[in-house]
């Protein structure tokens, strides 16, 4: 086993119980001029401290080092001493650093040049014979562990401070998307408001993405500091701010290529009350991406799909339209029906021009036309009726997209 260091008390461990008796009498006169030394040796080497001319400052300084002295003396006199007061001190001076935005490498640094300087001066008093070589060695571990429970105490509160914050600007920033995509729009004062709490510069427009997350297991992406992003929601959300921004474009596909290929849409660019417009759209958009409808991977832009979008909005209606437009062509058989659909939907998209027509379907002209004239007798006058055909065209469209699905499923 590894030997004891010398001085310290076998029973108990504790540096402080190694200590000769009445050491921290002895030592009482020395330590104002030992504080004064400490806090002009912080004051002048340790820049984040080097504030002359803030004496409120300095004297928080000073008032900080004379506490740090006298609970070590206290400690040397009474080695029972309950300790945990003294840390829920140092674990408040972490948490006010983290609170100010400061780290604790001054901090600490000023723990250290302490505990230097103080150890300095009590070797200065043994060399005058004011105190006796022997104490040394005990003196020095009670100084450095005191020094190391002080710092530990300290990273505690500063930990438990930069937690509680960073998980309040995680709810400020959740909220924010929810207010941001809330139906009726919110205030753009109230936006404005919890914006700034949430550390966010409004931007002049949003864009909103919809992540299919499914079961939550894959990894979180990293995401930019100017994305607002929740992933605990399903479809997951992520807020772009003015997407036409600068590098916006590269930084999106570095956050969706951190999703390990997960489905997503990007909603329309909008002002920021108008969020939950974005949102729907890219909802929609990536439900019809799971049906197969758009591409299945990658990010799609709905800007690139409205006319499907709007299509296939609601499938009720679709049914409705394709009801009350395309009956006739239940009264033939499935497969000429398909083909006449198909041919339909060529003539409507083509100014009814046969040579086109033929071309798109790759089949004679005269086929064309004996297949329109088949149409003419089905419908009727209802294909020379302009509002008639819009409808048809809408419906046959629709339905070509929801086919599509049907037969790669097949396939």
């Amino acid at each position: 086993m590894p030997k004891r260091a010398a001085g310290v008390d076998e029973e108990t461990g504790s540096p402080f119980r190694a200590l000769p008796a009445g050491l921290h009498a002895r030592l009482r006169p020395y330590f104002a001029d030992i504080t004064e030394e400490v806090v002009e040796a912080i004051r002048t080497e340790i820049p984040e401290y080097a504030r002359p001319a803030d004496d409120t400052y300095m004297q928080g300084v000073h008032r900080g080092v004379d506490h740090a002295l006298r609970g070590f003396l206290e400690r040397m006199a009474e080695p029972d001493t309950d300790w945990e007061p003294v840390k829920a001190t140092y674990r408040r001076i972490g948490r006010g650093e983290a609170e100010e935005g400061r780290s604790l490498d001054s901090f600490q640094a000023a723990l250290r040049l302490g505990a230097r300087v103080t150890w300095r001066r009590v070797n200065a008093l043994v060399d005058a014979g004011l105190l006796p070589r022997g104490v040394l060695g005990a003196f020095g571990e009670a100084l450095f562990v005191h020094l190391d429970e002080m710092a530990a105490a300290t990273t505690v509160g500063f930990t438990e401070a930069r937690l509680h914050a960073a998980g309040e600007l995680r709810q400020r920033r959740s909220r924010l998307i929810d207010l941001l995509t809330a139906d009726p729009p919110a205030s753009a004062e109230a936006i404005a408001d919890l914006a700034h709490s949430a550390r966010w510069p409004v931007p002049r427009g949003v864009a909103v993405v919809a992540i299919d997350s499914g079961s939550g297991s894959a990894a979180r992406p990293i995401v930019p500091p100017e994305f607002l992003a929740r992933f605990d929601v399903q479809p997951a959300v992520l807020v772009v701010p003015d997407p036409e921004g600068p590098g916006r474009a590269r930084a999106v596909g570095q956050v969706l290529r951190g999703l390990q290929g997960l489905r997503a849409a990007m909603g329309p660019t909008v002002a920021l009350p108008e969020g939950a417009r974005s949102l729907r759209w890219a909802s929609e958009a990536l439900d019809l991406m799971r049906r197969g409808i758009l591409p299945s991977a990658g990010l799609v832009h709905c800007q690139d799909h409205l006319s499907t979008l709007l299509l296939l909005r609601d499938d009720a209606l679709v049914d409705a339209l394709a009801q009350r437009r395309l009956r006739p062509l239940e009264r033939v058989r499935p497969p000429q029906r398909e083909r006449l659909a198909e041919t339909l939907l060529s003539w409507l998209s083509s100014a009814h021009n046969v040579a086109e027509v033929a071309l798109r379907l790759a089949v004679h002209p005269q086929t064309v036309r004996y297949r329109m004239r088949q149409l003419d007798d089905l419908f009727g006058p209802q294909l020379q009726d302009a509002t008639a055909q819009f409808e048809t065209q809408l419906a046959l469209r629709a339905l070509e997209l929801r086919n599509r699905v049907t037969e790669d499923a097949a396939e």
